[in-house]
């Protein structure tokens, strides 16, 4: 008897959570613990395609970026970071030839590109101050075009979430020299007391650029920071270079991670 009942209570257990799961709703808000650090790890590898007079010519970069962020003042509707880019490696492969960047290892440098190590040396461990309110938005930021704060601070919804709900929001996203607007859709997939789980898909709506992302997060339900994130992109553009008109593709894949130290 005790082997049929066993069986019939743990699945009973099991539909109860799964019900309770399921039904379970949750109000995100932006509000990282004061005074604690925040480390991005990110690893990213795009591929991008240009034709030329019927030639196509591939240029492969790969890029590892560490980023640190603290919260110093934090008020009911108003939170302001200090983020610092800490570490840059990045290589870029084209025509059979790769060129390396490491902000730890400036010794690996390739001479022909100093002038952007010159750049990123510039950057490397200089604070800059972002403010943003209890949702997500951006209300002040100091200039850092390679900030990952967007992929892991976005705009959250006012509303209580369950599994099932959606929101949207414009996202400005930085494509080499494009600055575009992504549609952003996410759609929670699980929730629990630590994360909400979302899916999300983005639309590129421009003038000679068109594209797609899609990808999966987790959210940390008392912070509302995303602490893991991988994504896919696929991007068509046009450029205009010496009177011709060069047709080009950008794919790529992105790993984000987020730990409290």
């Amino acid at each position: 008897m005790k082997k049929v009942i066993i069986p019939i209570v743990l699945m009973l257990v099991a539909l109860t959570t799964l019900s309770f799961t399921a039904g379970k709703g949750i109000t995100l808000r932006l509000n990282p613990t004061k005074g604690k650090t925040y480390v991005i790890d990110s690893k990213t590898n795009q591929t991008t395609t240009m034709k030329i007079q019927g030639h196509a010519m591939n240029s492969i970069q790969k890029m590892d970026m560490k980023q640190s962020f603290s919260a110093k003042e934090v008020s009911n509707n108003s939170i302001t970071l200090s983020t610092q880019i800490d570490a840059i490696k990045m290589a870029v492969t084209t025509m059979g030839v790769t060129l390396n960047y490491d902000s730890e290892n400036p010794q690996n440098n390739s001479p022909m590109i100093a002038n952007q190590a010159q750049e990123f040396d510039a950057i490397i461990k200089k604070p800059t101050y972002v403010t943003y309110d209890a949702l997500g938005h951006l209300t002040e930021a100091d200039d850092n075009d390679m900030s990952q704060l967007s992929n892991v601070i976005i705009e959250l919804p006012e509303e209580e979430l369950s599994v099932g709900s959606q929101w949207t929001f414009l996202k400005t996203q930085e494509i080499g020299d494009f600055d575009v607007s992504v549609n952003m859709i996410y759609t929670v997939t699980a929730i629990s007391k630590k994360s909400v789980d979302v899916s999300f898909t983005g639309t590129i709506d421009a003038k000679d650029i068109s594209g797609t992302y899609n990808g999966t997060a987790s959210i940390n339900a008392q912070t509302g920071i995303i602490m893991t994130c991988s994504l896919e992109n696929n991007v068509s553009a046009t450029v205009s270079d010496q009177g011709m008109e060069i047709p080009l593709t950008i794919t790529g894949t992105a790993t984000i991670s987020v730990k409290e130290q």
